[in-house]
């Protein structure tokens, strides 16, 4: 079986789906691994590096010829998709709700078509989760971010000049990226509160010494360790009583996040304006629509004497160590569809049923099934 590695065509991604020590481990398996030239160059991953490994290194469009698998980070655009062979697979972040055009296009082509984005949340997929590996990297910038734009320290410092107070960090959302980004604040040796709308957070939050926030409001969780998408009576009521929590802050970090919908709004203009001139705040939901009112997806605003930055896939400022965790995740889900070197997905295994939104050109995912439906 040949499986493509192509180059990251999404603006400004520097990621590649598989580095070349994964790519020594699928040759050794029996899989023939092509790689377009260039395609880990970005993250610092040459060439030669992948030859030296076992891949075949080959140029432009030509590295989909013959294969029957490929690999991405972001989904292809429907002309990359026309350009599989007919009938290929595809492993990677689809997001098919907000990519319809590229379903169907993998309809079009009789694909079959696995979704990272869509992993079922248990224990035996833990070492496939792609959105924990990439959260991690996520959740360790934005905090690194917010230290670097706070016209103040972190840490407490004690000097002969007098005490400087340590910063105040509020990070709200306390999944994989939010325990991150308390985790790094702390270790810069600023003040962490944390807030999330899952009880089961508060112990986290509080193992990597920082305080949690408790409102009162019903907790919201929902399947797979995931919050559940709130009302807007909800979050209207959760902002009401944030408000105050937000202007105390020196900075805010945002990372909440339902995943297939757009994020929930969580710090109003109202919010922003009531924080001191100087503070930061650091929007990592910025591609899904933002949980700060005033977010930019890749933009820094000044509101006020107020900074609010909103990253825009923020992985792939990291691309070296992001690319190494997203490879391994495709490694181990490949091990479950990759048997003695040929392509055998088990669609009675729950993991490949669960991913799996195209196959063989039918859509087997309902909810991307039903939005296409709604469109015709």
């Amino acid at each position: 079986m040949r499986l493509a590695v192509p180059t990251e065509t999404r603006a400004g991604e520097q990621r590649v789906a598989v580095v070349p020590e994964v790519a020594g481990r699928l040759a050794a398996a029996g899989v023939e691994v092509v790689v377009q030239a260039g395609a880990g160059d970005r993250a610092f991953f040459p060439d030669s590096a992948f030859e030296d490994k076992g891949a075949r290194i080959v140029d432009g469009a030509s590295v989909l010829t013959g294969a029957e698998l490929v690999a991405r980070v972001n989904a292809p655009t429907p002309d990359e998709v026309q350009r599989q062979e007919p009938g290929a697979s595809l492993v990677s972040f689809l997001q098919p709700l907000g990519q319809l055009d590229v379903v169907e296009a993998l309809v079009a082509g009789k694909a079959t078509a696995f979704s990272l984005d869509l992993l079922p949340r248990i224990s035996r997929a833990q070492s496939m989760d792609a959105l924990s590996s990439q959260a991690t990297v996520s959740g360790y910038l934005a905090a690194l971010a917010a230290a670097e734009r706070l016209p103040k320290f972190f840490p407490m410092f004690m000097t002969a000049a007098g005490t400087v107070p340590p910063g105040k960090v509020l990070v709200l959302g306390a999944g994989v990226a939010g325990l991150q980004a308390i985790a790094t604040a702390r270790r810069l040796g600023a003040m962490v509160r944390a807030y999330d709308v899952r009880a089961a957070a508060k112990e986290e939050v509080q193992s990597l010494g920082a305080q949690f926030v408790e409102l009162e409001l019903e907790t919201q969780e929902g399947s797979g360790g995931y919050a559940r998408e709130q009302s807007e009576e909800f979050l209207a009521r959760q902002r009401e009583l944030i408000g105050n929590e937000v202007a105390a802050a020196d900075v805010v970090i945002t990372t909440a996040a339902v995943p297939g919908r757009k994020a929930p709004l969580l710090v109003t203009t109202a919010m922003v304006e009531g924080m001191s001139e100087g503070s930061v705040v650091v929007d990592l939901a910025a591609d899904g629509g933002g949980n700060v009112e005033l977010t930019q997806a890749g933009q820094e605003i000044d509101h006020g004497g107020v900074r609010v930055y909103g990253m825009s896939n923020p992985p792939s400022a990291m691309p070296t160590h992001a690319s190494f965790l997203y490879s391994r995740n495709v490694f181990n889900f490949l091990s479950l569809i990759v048997v003695d070197g040929e392509l055998r997905p088990d669609f009675d295994d729950e993991v490949v049923a669960g991913t799996c939104v195209v196959r063989a050109g039918e859509v087997v995912h309902l909810p991307t099934l039903e939005l296409l439906k709604e469109g015709t």
